[in-house]
């Protein structure tokens, strides 16, 4: 029986409580961005992207591509309070959750659950969300999780587009190579060279070219290519470590812009240790790269903390050993961990760096 999965992303969702919170940023091109000299946009409205102000972004590039751009600081505290007003409501008909960021998960629509079912149950989530929080959110439906994800981008703002079963491969072909999971930029020029602009393109690719392509992982590819997807909703978190990361709208190479977005997270996971009165003894970062690499890195304190500056390093450290080399990053997130009740706000110096 086929098993439906509905994917929301919360448009724009820094931004979009900002201009919540004060009517009057309403229809003007917000971005949420630091103070310092080396802040970058954490979020950019619908109506500053026009001019090409994107998320990772060096905020003073951004105020020179839209002079007119209001910035206003990021209040973590209160994305946290949203975030889990929005998975209360994902999660409040029983259905699993898997949650990708504070604005961003997947919902399995349950066993036993039609086209129709899954459907209607993405609609009462989008108003349900709507109504509690005062936030819009897209919504994807589809017999896997890559084609739900993409739907859900292709009908941001305020979308709600469902691909039929049968439909997926339809639906996937017009859309750039570049959309599929797995096809990074550098693949994405690489198969242009040959022609391949498509997602349609690809699923016609016989075996031979697609191990030329992709090795051992072209049957995978041809798979995707088609809308075949079949893995599921995956609910289980970990309980005993904290996280936060950031989905760029657009890949970033800069290391000083990634440096940046560390910044702002090892604050946000302070504050959240400080709130419960913990402190981590491990400090990692999590990348996920163009072609959906993913790199972890960890390292382990001597003394527990919860001081930014601390967790700063740390992660800092992680970023580097990661030796990214100007590769270009789609997801930064970072995460503590080994929580210990009443940690001190200092820690010593951190012991060597270990995979995780």
């Amino acid at each position: 029986m086929t098993r439906f999965v509905a994917h929301f992303d919360v448009d724009a969702f820094y931004a979009s409580v900002a201009v919540r919170d004060d009517p009057s940023l309403r229809g003007r091109p917000v971005a949420v961005a630091g103070s310092s000299r080396r802040a970058v946009v954490l979020t950019a409205s619908y109506e500053a992207r026009p001019y090409g102000v994107r998320s990772a972004m060096p905020l003073f590039k951004a105020r020179a591509a839209c002079p007119q751009l209001v910035v206003v600081p990021p209040q973590m505290a209160t994305y946290r309070s949203v975030s889990r007003e929005i998975f209360e409501i994902f999660g409040a008909r029983g259905h699993a959750v898997e949650g990708l960021s504070m604005d961003e998960a997947f919902v399995d629509a349950g066993d036993g659950a039609g086209f129709d079912d899954a459907c209607e149950l993405a609609a009462a989530i989008r108003r349900d969300v709507r109504r509690v929080t005062g936030l819009t959110v897209s919504a994807g439906v589809a017999a896997g999780k890559m084609v739900a994800k993409i739907a859900s981008d292709t009908c941001k703002p305020d979308g709600l587009l469902a691909v039929a079963p049968g439909d997926e491969a339809a639906f996937l072909a017009p859309l750039p190579a570049g959309r599929l999971w797995g096809v990074g930029p550098k693949t994405q020029r690489r198969l242009s060279v040959f022609g391949i602009e498509t997602i349609g393109d690809l699923a016609v690719l016989d075996d031979a070219q697609l191990r030329e392509f992709f090795g051992s992982w072209g049957s995978r590819v041809h798979e995707l290519a088609r809308g075949e997807d079949p893995r599921r909703v995956e609910s289980d978190r970990d309980t005993k470590s904290i996280s936060t990361e950031e989905t760029f709208e657009y890949d970033v190479r800069d290391e000083s812009a990634l440096i940046a977005v560390l910044r702002e997270q090892a604050k946000d996971l302070a504050e959240r240790l400080e709130r419960e009165n913990a402190g981590a003894r491990t400090v990692g970062v999590k990348l996920k790269l163009a072609d959906f690499t993913l790199v972890g890195r960890q390292t382990h304190l001597a003394e527990p903390t919860r001081a930014a500056r601390a967790i700063f390093r740390a992660a800092l450290l992680c970023l580097r050993r990661a030796r990214l080399e100007g590769a270009p990053v789609r997801l930064l997130g970072t995460r503590v961990a080994s929580l210990v009740d009443g940690a001190p706000r200092q820690t010593s110096l951190f012991a060597a760096l270990t995979s995780p």
